[in-house]
């Protein structure tokens, strides 16, 4: 077999230097646009500069970062190798309006204006790549109606789980099966803060503070991962491609974490339980349910391995059983491995004249959406009540008429004379039967309070 030779060749000169016949071939280059350039677009760039020799043999192609569009051109920014060579501009336009630039990259996030910006990429016919949760689970169904109207497409790896493979695994190698449920541990931050109360008997404030230092949450306003909100983002994402139905940020019922005590980890730890962030989808009877909340999950269940920042998600198909993905969910390098990986799907099989989608829309169905009220679990209760004979009768009257059956009750002690503090496990309930159960004990008068009522989930176990 006859060596080919590879040449790669610069962005002038493409065009008019391209051959392609077997011998003598050149490595096309497949030229870049990015919005932003902050902690995860420098590290994405730095990949494609420091990877440039090993992508282009790998794919054949030469990935060219052409023009990077920031906030402000006279920011001072760290030196990073290559960024001479490429343009810097506050002009949307120098990327929009350059028909040499292949590929957008969106690393600005939130919903506006990287909306606009990647609505006008795509009706210029480019490609796009984002690693923008918000985005997608929020503005998804416009953006991929405007790619497939212009025959191409916008990917987004890097938009769950950072660096973890698994928006392009579920829209191809499991492509073939019926999800039924996936289940994710998928905000490292509240994974990290529960992990630090759990090992070090933290206080929620004191392991939020340690997370903000290591720059886990924001300083500023950390509501977004401790409420759950940037967890529903990705489940949206994640939801909608398992169950080919559009499922929007909206949709998704969340509870955060603040609220967790340390007595309430240490309780679930005595009864073979961990406390988890975790994001429950799935599919029953054509109803689709969307759920982030704290969770008591089995300790010998693998999710329940899952510690510190790391992200895990398991998937359960017809076909191929459960799965799980598991690493880094967050972080610079990590998401810029997956935007890169995208990039890489994208310049594969590039063809500047004849683009194509590489997996395209895939919620092709409606389905219809199972409130939280119908959803079915077990819970764990604790509270404070008087300590008396007659209280336990009181409260499971009420129990009882909700249609809430007890599994198993202890009482714990307290520091506080004349109160004593029971932990319930109930049996499977529906929702709304439970949360109007609780509201009616709230009342009693032999009730002090309701410290806590936290879902348990076996998982499939």
């Amino acid at each position: 077999m006859r060596d080919q030779k590879v040449k790669v060749i610069t962005s002038k000169n493409v065009e008019d230097n391209i051959d392609n016949g077997t011998e003598g071939s050149y490595v096309e280059n497949v030229n870049i646009g990015m919005f932003g350039f902050g902690y995860v677009g420098r590290a994405v760039f730095s990949l494609i500069q420091n990877q440039k020799g090993y992508l282009s043999k790998k794919i054949r192609r030469n990935l060219c970062v052409k023009t990077i569009v920031v906030k402000d051109v006279k920011k001072k920014r760290p030196i990073v190798d290559g960024l001479e060579n490429v343009k810097i501009s506050d002009n949307p336009s120098d990327i929009i309006n350059d028909e040499s630039i292949d590929i957008v990259i969106e690393l600005i996030g939130g919903i506006e204006p990287a909306y606009q910006l990647v609505m006008e990429a795509l009706s210029k016919g480019k490609y796009v790549v984002t690693a923008n949760k918000d985005l997608i689970a929020n503005r998804g169904r416009e953006l991929f109606k405007a790619a497939e109207e212009n025959n191409v497409d916008i990917l987004f790896e890097g938009s769950v789980g950072g660096g973890i493979p698994i928006i392009g695994p579920l829209k191809s190698s499991l492509a073939s099966n019926k999800i039924s449920k996936i289940v994710g541990i998928i905000n490292g931050t509240t994974n990290y803060i529960l992990t630090r109360m759990e090992k070090e008997g933290l206080a929620f404030e004191d392991a939020l503070r340690k997370a903000q230092e290591l720059g886990y949450a924001e300083k500023a306003n950390p509501s977004s991962d401790i409420e759950g909100d940037d967890a529903a983002c990705k489940l949206a994402i994640l939801a909608s491609i398992s169950f080919n139905s559009r499922i929007e940020y909206k949709d998704v019922y969340r509870e955060g974490i603040t609220r967790i005590t340390i007595d309430d980890i240490e309780n679930a730890r005595e009864m073979g339980y961990r406390i988890k962030l975790i994001a429950i989808g799935s599919e029953e009877d054509g109803k689709i349910s969307v759920r982030v909340h704290p969770a008591l999950i089995p300790e010998d269940h693998i999710l329940s391995s899952i510690d510190g920042a790391n992200n895990a998600v398991y998937v359960y198909g017809d076909y191929v059983g459960e799965v799980m993905s598991y690493g880094r969910g967050a972080g610079d390098r990590p998401t810029a491995s997956s935007v890169v990986g995208d990039i890489i799907k994208i310049a594969r099989n590039f063809d500047r004249k004849r683009k194509g989608m590489i997996y395209g829309c895939t919620c092709f169905e409606t389905k219809e959406l199972k409130s939280i009220d119908e959803t079915v679990s077990r819970f764990y209760v604790l509270m404070d009540v008087t300590d008396r004979p007659g209280v336990l009768a009181k409260i499971a009257k009420v129990f009882g008429d909700n249609n809430v059956s007890i599994k198993s009750m202890v009482q714990k002690q307290t520091r506080h004379e004349g109160v004593a503090r029971i932990v319930f496990i109930t049996h499977d309930v529906v929702n709304k039967n439970m949360y109007s159960s609780i509201e009616q004990i709230s009342r009693l008068d032999v009730v002090d309070r309701v410290l806590n009522i936290i879902r348990v989930e076996d998982l499939g176990k």
